[in-house]
């Protein structure tokens, strides 16, 4: 978190507690944010609302026992947080309409939802900011991704922008970038997931036990991120230094740098921004 030790927030409703919804709660939820005026949580079920049960600063409602509960959730609400699956959006943000707070500003974390389609279904009075967390958010190591919305202000971007920071960093671009920065660091953490399977699979081809492999991938992978942090310096510098002249790392490189790693991460990327682009038209 870059600015959990002094940041308040005004009242917030979070619609939809999936993963990343919870995701960003942990980080309304940490030591030294001040939520004023506390956090409403909407989900499906009883089982889940009760889960938030005696979690300070939270109340939290089931859409199946409440048909109201959204409505409910939004009333005095000046930031809402709609994170329910793409398709639920349209008739959400109908349902939720005319129970919003004059002035309140609304932010998609729905990916693939368009600014202007949450525009369309909201008063013309409430803001709307896109944004695309990851997964990391859980750790507070988040990638943000927000995009201004035609009725959004600079106040209304820099308020987005301190809770999401929250549970992470956070860039601002104009939305026509959102979806590829989406194949980035949004779909990234999962590309970094595949090359430790496949890692962590040929350690287990050279006879190691599967729990030593992950102890020596796992750490090579977080220890080399660390790294990367704090030296300050660029990946090439980082790679050159380990890669010592006619050694088994050069050797190993080579074999990688025939594959054409650069031009697979561009078609893996362009394949993810082709399915966003199909979303975003329905």
């Amino acid at each position: 978190m870059s600015t959990a030790e002094s940041t308040r927030l005004p009242s917030i409703a979070l619609l939809g507690a999936g993963s990343m919804g919870r995701a960003i709660l942990s980080g309304l939820l940490a030591p030294g944010v001040e939520v004023q005026g506390g956090i409403r949580v909407t989900n499906r079920s009883a089982e889940k609302a009760a889960s938030f049960d005696g979690t300070p600063g939270v109340t939290a409602f089931a859409t199946d026992d409440d048909p109201e509960a959204n409505r409910r959730a939004v009333a005095g609400a000046s930031v809402v947080l709609v994170a329910v699956k793409p398709a639920m959006v349209p008739d959400l943000l109908d349902e939720i309409a005319d129970a919003l707070e004059p002035g309140a500003v609304v932010v998609s974390v729905a990916a693939g939802v368009t600014v202007a389609t949450f525009e369309k279904h909201l008063p013309h009075g409430v803001a709307v900011i896109r944004s695309m967390p990851n997964t990391p958010a859980v750790v507070g190591r988040a990638v943000t991704g927000i995009s201004a919305g035609t009725r959004s202000s600079d106040d209304d971007l820099a308020l987005v922008r301190a809770l999401f920071e929250t549970v992470g960093t956070v860039v601002e671009v104009p939305e026509s970038q959102l979806d590829a920065l989406s194949t980035i660091s949004g779909s990234g953490p999962a590309y970094v997931y595949l090359l430790i399977e496949a890692m962590t699979a040929a350690a287990v081809e050279k006879g190691f036990t599967a729990e030593q492999a992950a102890e020596l991938v796992n750490g090579t992978f977080a220890g080399a991120s660390e790294l990367l942090v704090a030296s300050g310096t660029t990946p090439t510098e980082l790679r050159i230094q380990v890669t010592s002249p006619k050694g088994t790392t050069e050797r190993a490189i080579a074999v990688l740098q025939d594959a054409d790693l650069p031009g697979l991460f561009t078609r893996a990327t362009d394949a993810a921004l082709a399915r966003a682009k199909e979303l975003a038209a329905g």
